[in-house]
């Protein structure tokens, strides 16, 4: 492997396609690229949303690998390709092990390939578990700001969920110009709630930080509730507990009931995306057979096509599309390229010659 900065694996001929060299990026890069850069990358997400709306990408559907003696694991396949000014195709590969988490460990682990537009030919593979949290945060981030926009903007937060993701989101929110008065945490596991809460401490929030034993508490106290959760089935049911009308990040995507979806208006990234896989808003089209209880996606909204509500309470329920992803990864790579930190692996394709 060596340290240095090419563009090809054999000699450019001009006007013919070369085999890139193919680059191995490591976490630790990954994070010095994405680091302080929330408003820039959210950004990014914003355009990656707008080329993906505008049909200028290819987004099929996700490939969840189980494991009939491992039912709690899954890893995921998420091919996309993008146009725009980015031009790159690939997939990103994660997976997600909740037992992980009881031995210390992260749940999720996850790679992110990039193949050239021209060639076809994988070019980087990427640490991507940040990549992953990154293009999360920023799309909620983003979902944020503009659902917000015609109402009046939350100061009360409340996580529903305190592990890698809500940190992420809390980083990008304020990364973003979010301020909030009170910040409320929630979660199954208590060790986990106060490790979150001592990363908001360490953050320097001036915020009144409370680990509510209730979820109830944390969702009627709060204006803006992000569910980051492992849940696999809905867990929150009353719809009581949204008569304030918050703004609500259904992360995690399978947290509530259909019944607080039918009284909420509902926004998604992807409406085909989206209900699927026993997602809440899929549950709720097969209850009701029909999909008018969504008002539409995050792209309509930005386009000015569709205006969320005072008088109800805001779900966004983004399934994660994978041009995020792509967006985020070639940003990634630009940057170690420019400071010419790619590490490069000799000869990784070799036998390059059509007949020998």
């Amino acid at each position: 492997m060596t340290d240095v900065l090419s563009t090809t694996a054999q000699p450019a001929v001009p006007g013919r396609p070369s085999v890139p060299a193919f680059a191995v990026i490591s976490g630790e890069q990954v994070q010095r690229a994405l680091s302080g850069r929330e408003k820039q990358l959210v950004e990014l997400v914003e355009t990656a949303y707008r080329l993906h709306g505008a049909g200028d990408s290819v987004n099929p559907p996700s490939y969840f690998l189980r494991f009939p003696d491992r039912p709690s694991a899954r890893i995921i396949a998420l091919p996309a390709s993008i146009g725009g000014p980015v031009r790159v195709d690939g997939l990103k590969w994660i997976s997600s092990f909740p037992e992980n988490v009881s031995h210390g460990l992260p749940r999720a682990s996850a790679v992110l390939i990039l193949n050239d537009h021209d060639t076809g030919y994988p070019f980087a593979c990427l640490e991507s578990s940040i990549i992953s949290a990154t293009r999360t945060a920023a799309s909620a981030a983003l979902a944020a700001d503009w659902l917000s926009r015609h109402r009046t903007r939350p100061r009360r937060v409340g996580f529903f969920g305190t592990g890698l993701i809500a940190r992420y989101i809390h980083t990008f929110l304020t990364g973003t110009g979010w301020s909030f008065d009170t910040v409320g945490v929630h979660d199954v596991s208590r060790d986990s709630a106060d490790g979150f809460r001592g990363y908001l401490r360490q953050s320097g929030t001036t915020a009144q930080v409370t680990v509510h034993d209730r979820a109830e508490d944390l969702v009627r106290e709060s204006d803006l509730v992000v569910f980051a959760t492992v849940a696999g089935e809905p867990h929150v049911t009353d719809p009581a507990w949204f008569t304030h009308n918050p703004l609500v990040l259904h992360v995690s995507l399978r947290d509530l009931a259909p019944e607080i979806l039918l009284g909420s208006a509902n926004f998604v990234d992807d409406v085909e995306h989206c209900l699927k896989a026993d997602t809440s808003p899929h549950l709720v089209e097969q209850r009701t057979g029909n999909r008018d209880f969504l008002n539409g996606t995050l792209n309509d909204v930005m386009l000015g096509r569709a205006a969320p509500p005072t008088d109800r309470p805001v779900v966004f329920s983004p399934f994660g599309l994978g041009v995020l992803d792509l967006v985020v990864g070639k940003y990634v790579y630009d940057e170690v390229a420019r400071a010419g930190d790619l590490r490069l692996i000799d000869d990784f394709f070799h036998d390059l010659r059509r007949h020998g």
